[in-house]
């Protein structure tokens, strides 16, 4: 086993390092999620934290790691006999994204049991991590079906598995660390609440601490052991005031006071529900105790507020997570003085004389006047419209380009999703075979059986009975006989939006409404666990704005920035469309792709657009992708080429306004029914 990177030889990164002391020291804060870029010493820390818990005693010989002053009554290895115990080093049990659910869980030995009446069962991670650190790395790309179990686990301490009647529970209390790139994608909204604490890190921009950093990360590559060696002192130095502040815990004084700035700071930053009240209250006690306190100080609840709220403030998955520190301070003053005790300024007015030329409140620093907003900074001043026909352009643009506008306000939208059944990643948009979901038929095992399908099972090895010289009530079942069950849930898929920049999108302000429709869109693709991708046509050509990915944030920062103007090179975006799903298709076969067009339909620029326009979109239907057209024209004359368009992709089209109809949700049927239709034809 290699020798970890020592804990207090990480360079700064004193948030990180903070809250996982915090939770060492008790482990009832709820764990801690990591979000940041890459090559931040993510992982280095978390899994150099396990070096400094302290060891725990457990019941000998125990797969489940029960403690002996209170051993679980229903452990499958108990009943425990009293005494019996030994101590071992505390365990970080690392979760693997591609695990699967028997590997976190555990397995029965579902031939021992249908053979031999047997309950056999093999401990899964989450055993493994009872009383210990469970951590995911990558977390927000975990499977949906192993965030259920985790949430599970995480409510209730408690591991349950049941396979077709027979039912196996053991504790499983441990602390849930996590690392994520943001740019990667989000976590579930019910999964972020279930951390307790959460920390942003960056790389550092000092150059002196960037060359610590190598320094010492070369040394350690060079010799681990005599670089441990060296930090051993300072490694004894924090697992001894990890214990004294566990020792203190106890004896430490949360006050009326202090609960009133809580909750006071809960209120103000409207977080939904009480889990963020706890959390606090846990973390300023354990803030105290880890500086040797026996009382909480505003201090406290200032960073305890500044660790448990910023993830569980987003009220939309586009929100950047973070607190205001001059509202947090505001409420912490108003709420501190009620109840505490504490001496308070007799003069409330730091300054009752203040210099009259200064910036003051009200104050105009000097007597000039304040900014107005001005044709750059509001609405105030009519600007013309850059289009196809070449209107006046505002300055600062390129020629045929105007600057980006805000995207208008994002709404509900209906399910758009793939025709037939699928096989990709487990999600919630369009039907496929997947592990959970409900049974729909049987098949040989490939591989280690997961699921059994009891029935199919029976059936398959009732004839062979007398030939296996069965005697009495017993079933001779041998592995051939076994059956896994099929089952149908939903899936993951690739949406790809080809998004119209051109200038006919942003005349009659047109492109805020269509901005607000993608947003919307894609506010249902991180609902729903897609991957997103973006490509824009304008001007001369195509652009692939963001390839594929699962950070729907990364697609909705990308959707603000995006300027229009030029002419509409249709053609040209469709066939960028088919190279992106080209190679995405190599990359992730098992994906399927839905592409969302959002244009008016025209095609201009180059030779013959139209009919370029129009190959492009049969190159796709030829290729059986799904597609669904918005229509963006408007006006009381239209000329109805998106639902053109659309027909040559062999999809549909919609209107902005329709996006928000309940008549959409016929929408991937009417596609499915025009593909039929055509192969009747043909």
């Amino acid at each position: 086993m290699s020798t970890p990177f020592p804990f207090t030889a990480v360079v700064g990164q004193d948030d990180l390092r903070l809250a996982l002391l915090l939770n060492a020291v008790s482990p009832a804060v709820g764990g801690v999620l990591v979000r940041g870029e890459k090559g931040t010493a993510k992982s280095t820390a978390v899994r150099a934290l396990s070096a400094l818990l302290p060891g725990v005693d457990v019941v000998a010989g125990c797969r489940f790691s029960c403690d002996p002053g209170a051993p679980d009554p229903a452990c499958p290895d108990g009943p425990h006999e009293a005494g019996a115990y030994e101590s071992r080093a505390a365990r970080m049990v690392e979760l693997p994204v591609g695990a699967s659910e028997d590997r976190l869980v555990g397995a029965l030995d579902i031939e021992r049991a249908l053979a031999e009446g047997v309950k056999a069962f093999e401990p899964g991670l989450l055993a493994d991590a009872h009383r210990g650190i469970l951590y995911v790395d990558e977390v927000n790309l975990l499977h949906d079906h192993l965030v259920d179990l985790l949430l599970d686990a995480a409510a209730m301490g408690a591991s349950y598995v049941e396979r077709e009647g027979v039912s196996v529970r053991h504790a499983a209390k441990f602390l849930l660390v996590g690392t994520m790139n943001p740019e990667e994608g989000e976590l579930r909204p019910q999964l972020l609440d279930r951390f307790g604490l959460t920390v942003e890190v960056a790389a550092s921009r000092e150059p002196d601490q960037r060359v610590e950093v190598v320094r010492r990360r070369l040394a350690y590559d060079d010799d681990p052991d005599g670089f441990a060696t060296r930090w051993a002192d300072e490694e004894g130095a924090v697992r001894a005031r990890i214990v004294a502040a566990r020792e203190l815990l106890p004896s430490v004084r949360l006050g009326d006071g202090a609960l009133r700035q809580i909750a006071a700071t809960c209120a103000a930053f409207e977080v939904d529900g009480m889990r963020a009240d706890i959390v606090m209250a846990r973390t300023a006690v354990a803030l105290a105790a880890w500086d040797g306190r026996t009382d909480v100080l505003a201090e406290d609840v200032r960073q305890a507020a500044l660790l448990a709220l910023p993830h569980r403030r987003r009220r939309n998955p586009f929100d950047a997570p973070g607190l205001d520190e001059n509202k947090l301070d505001e409420t912490l003053e108003e709420f501190g003085g009620q109840g505490s005790g504490e001496d308070e300024d007799p003069d409330p007015d730091p300054d009752p004389d203040p210099d009259p030329g200064s910036d003051g409140p009200g104050g105009d620093g000097g007597g000039q006047a304040p900014e107005s907003d001005g044709p750059q900074g509001g609405d105030s001043g009519a600007r013309p419209e850059a289009g196809e026909a070449g209107e006046p352009q505002p300055s600062g643009a390129g020629a045929g380009e105007q600057q980006p506008v805000r995207a208008g306000e994002p709404f509900r939208t209906k399910v758009l999703s793939v025709p037939g059944v699928g096989e990709g990643a487990a999600g919630r948009r369009s039907r496929a075979r997947t592990e959970r979901g409900r049974t729909t038929g049987s098949r040989r095992p490939q591989g280690a059986l997961t699921k059994l399908h009891l029935a199919a099972t029976v059936q398959a090895a009732a004839p062979h009975q007398r030939a296996r010289g069965r005697v009495g009530r017993g079933l001779v079942v041998r592995r051939d006989d076994l059956r896994q069950a099929t089952r149908e849930g939903r899936e993951g898929n690739l949406v790809l939006f080809v998004v119209d920049a051109s200038g006919s999108m942003a005349a009659r302000q047109r492109m805020s409404a269509v901005k607000g429709a993608v947003l919307s869109l894609l506010l249902d693709a991180y609902q729903r666990r897609d991957k997103v991708g973006l490509v824009t046509f304008r001007g001369a050509g195509a652009e692939v704005v963001l390839p594929p990915t699962s950070s729907v944030d990364a697609a909705a920062a990308r959707l603000e920035s995006l300027p229009t103007g030029g002419r509409t090179p249709l053609g040209a975006g469709l066939l960028k469309a088919h190279d992106v799903l080209r190679v995405e298709r190599m990359r992730d076969p098992a994906r399927r792709a839905l592409v969302v067009v959002v244009t008016d339909g025209r095609a201009t620029g180059g030779p013959e657009p139209v009919a370029l326009g129009a190959r492009a979109a049969r190159l796709l239907a030829a290729e059986g992708v799904a597609s669904v057209v918005v229509d963006c024209e408007s006006g009381v004359v239209r000329l109805g080429l998106a639902a053109q368009l659309a027909g040559d992709l062999g999809g549909t089209a919609v209107t902005l306004d329709e996006l928000r109809a309940d008549s959409i949700a016929g929408l991937v049927k009417d596609v499915q029914g025009n593909r039929q239709s055509n192969r009747r034809v043909a």
